[in-house]
């Protein structure tokens, strides 16, 4: 029956383009097509009126995990002499938004959450896609093909994993480890939480011994928290691992 689902929407189905777009994505004809259009279609568009309630955040919610857990299966087998705390740091740096976002860029899905959605894309939106396409295909596939397409298809695709043993651009982990060192306090405060084209919208402040030192606008409560991070770190002269005080 999977066979004939996926030859009848590959040639005969209103959404055959649609279809020859995901095998180019996923590398292989899937079956279910309505479960693929629901991980490219926003809350923020679902919420109009005329659209249907589902979104794809329940897929979001599902492909986190899922990708989560294939990542530290990889890391896990790709490092065996590694540590805890260094395959921590990896698997931070692979599934945390900004390296979803970037992902989802060079996929192409922008393309898709174009055609599906009635409202400004995001990066956000991205990252979000990529999560919800992996929680699809697991559905569908089931873990074991979706651990192959991820590290296929993503992390040797998309990612230079060597190069991101070198990098650290979680400026969050940065500040706090700096505070830590000389002896100051850290704090992120939510000064405002507000609609931005229909979408909720954070507005962060970082706090080092109780002043304001960086604040930064995101869709993303955490990305906002990574961006005042790193304006923090630059206002308080901090770089390359260079420890200043507090003035």
């Amino acid at each position: 029956m999977s066979l004939i689902k996926q030859i009848y929407n590959y040639y005969f189905s209103k959404d055959k383009e649609f279809t020859h777009r995901l095998r180019g994505i996923t590398g292989f004809i899937p079956s279910n097509l309505s479960l693929y259009k629901l991980a490219f279609f926003h809350k923020s568009t679902s919420s109009q009126k005329g659209y249907a309630i589902q979104n794809n955040e329940r897929l979001e919610y599902l492909g986190d995990a899922v990708l989560g857990t294939i990542v530290a299966e990889y890391l896990f087998k790709k490092y065996p002499n590694s540590n805890e705390g260094f395959l921590t740091k990896m698997r931070s740096k692979i599934v945390k938004r900004k390296s979803l976002n970037q992902i989802g860029d060079k996929m192409g899905l922008d393309v898709l959450l174009a055609e599906y959605n009635n409202t400004r894309l995001s990066r956000s939106m991205l990252g979000n896609a990529v999560e919800a396409l992996v929680g699809a295909i697991y559905v569908e596939k089931g873990y074991r093909k979706t651990k192959k397409y991820v590290i296929k298809q993503i992390l040797r695709r998309y990612l230079d994993i060597h190069e991101l043993e070198v990098t650290d651009d979680n400026f969050k982990s940065q500040l706090l480890e700096w505070s830590q060192k000389n002896g100051h306090t850290v704090a992120y405060k939510v000064l405002a939480r507000y609609k931005f084209e229909k979408r909720d919208r954070f507005k962060v402040a970082v706090m080092v011994d109780g002043e304001k030192v960086g604040t930064a606008d995101d869709f993303n409560k955490k990305s906002a928290e990574q961006i005042a991070s790193e304006r923090a770190l630059a206002q308080l002269g901090i770089k390359s691992g260079v420890e200043m005080a507090v003035a």
